[in-house]
């Protein structure tokens, strides 16, 4: 079956869709492609006779695949007898060539039992289903976790140096939420646990939206005993769990990321976009990214606009809370001849299953 509702991408090739292609053409380039994903190795001519039905000679399927080529689809690596898709050839067949199946019970129910596990937290959970997707993927999974709305517990500051702090959350489900903090230089550790005392008088039970009304409240009338530089760090804590840009990233499974690159120079292109990935800005990226559709985006190469060079595909769909609104992504990052046909459903079903444990 082709690509369903649920599978979105960037749109087809500028200048060039199926219509182009004549349908020997298309057959050729699609088991090109599906051979490549399997292989990782170029293919060449007698390759493709063997595997395609349509009784075609190697010297024919040799003249097609010079015209992918000056079409921008395929193209030679080094003095190699086959030949490669090119990030364009990719994205069409990503767009209407691509087929896959819907999941199967056995699969369904496996996605579930990992994501339902029962005495974890959201975050463990969230965490889990990021490693399954990197295992059954071979890629690295990531999610964006949602912030927390739930009951508090606990607020913690922890001085890191001079002028700057980091704040403990713990929620009563017991997920753990860290932040770093600005705060004034020369603040006595005095000053941090004031703070603490102050704001886990009010917050324990309620939300962070709640107390963060009480608090301002009393500070805005002057009902606290607070002294001018506690009072800025209660408020630089609170700060940064505002305006809707809370969440974190998690990433498992970078190992099987590099892994599969076998070039020392690609291996620090990777390392430098695991770097990238821990900046809270990538995140509210990566977020943007995939609410741009109902369902899975497909990023190959350069598009997603995370990666300096290409070689690298994401595959990434949103979830939603019981109110149905977009709290978080999931999905993987790896080469770009990942199995799409087998790791668009799996994003999506486990996408869908985070969803109702959230609703």
């Amino acid at each position: 079956m082709k690509m369903g509702p649920t599978a979105k991408s960037e749109g087809l090739v500028p200048g060039l869709s199926l219509s182009g292609l004549d349908n020997r053409s298309a057959v050729i380039l699609r088991e090109l492609v599906e051979t490549y994903v399997q292989t990782g190795e170029p293919v060449g001519s007698r390759t493709l006779s063997r595997r395609l039905p349509l009784g075609l000679s190697p010297a024919t399927i040799r003249n097609a695949m010079a015209d992918l080529e000056d079409a921008g689809l395929l193209y030679a690596p080094h003095t190699s007898a086959g030949r490669l898709p090119t990030e364009r050839g990719l994205r069409l067949f990503v767009d209407g060539l691509l087929e896959f199946g819907a999941l199967g019970e056995e699969e369904r129910d496996a996605i579930s039992a990992r994501c339902a596990a029962s005495g974890r937290s959201l975050q463990e959970t969230l965490g889990e289903a990021g490693q399954m997707l990197s295992g059954l993927a071979g890629a690295a999974g990531l999610v964006v976790a949602p912030t927390a709305e739930g009951a508090l517990r606990h607020i913690e500051f922890v001085a890191l140096g001079p002028g700057r702090a980091l704040v403990v959350l713990v929620h009563d489900d017991g997920q753990v939420e860290n932040r770093v903090i600005e705060v004034p230089a020369g603040l006595p550790p005095s000053a941090l646990q004031q703070a603490s005392n102050y704001l886990n008088a009010r917050l324990a039970g309620r939300t962070i939206e709640d107390a963060r009304g009480i608090i301002a409240g009393e500070i805005a009338t002057n009902r606290t005993a607070l002294d001018a530089l506690t009072q800025q760090v209660i408020e630089a804590g609170l700060a940064t769990w505002s305006g809707g840009q809370g969440g974190s990233l998690i990433v498992r499974g970078q190992a099987r990321l590099l892994e599969t690159i076998d070039q020392a120079a690609r291996v620090g292109e990777i390392k430098r976009l695991f770097e990238r990935l821990e900046q809270q800005e990538t995140m509210l990226r990566l977020l943007d990214l995939a609410q741009r559709g109902e369902g899975v985006q497909i990023f190959i190469g350069a598009e997603s606009g995370l990666f300096d060079s290409a070689g690298l595909s994401m595959v990434v769909a949103p979830f939603r809370n019981g109110q149905e609104r977009i709290v978080g992504a999931i999905g993987v990052i790896g080469p770009t001849r990942i199995n799409y046909g087998k790791v668009i459903p799996v994003v999506d079903y486990t996408a869908r299953v985070i969803g109702r444990l959230l609703g």
